[in-house]
């Protein structure tokens, strides 16, 4: 039982500093933006992310009702 502890968090602590690599040695490091309508690709694709769509949706309703 306690190895398996020993062991689990041994595991998370490394991942978590691999995870923090770029943070930690670059000057400005910082992780990135995880937003859908952050990335350049996905726009160009025209994927947004689901409250962008959602919005879109409920003004396009508002217009047709009105």
């Amino acid at each position: 039982m306690a190895e398996t502890l020993l062991l689990s968090t041994l595991i998370i602590v490394i991942a978590m500093a691999l995870l923090c690599v770029k943070v930690f040695l670059k000057k400005d490091g910082r992780f990135g933006s995880m937003h859908i309508s952050d990335s350049q690709a996905m726009r160009q694709r025209g994927i947004d992310c689901v409250i962008g769509q959602d919005k879109a949706a409920r003004r396009n309703k508002a217009k047709v009702k009105g």
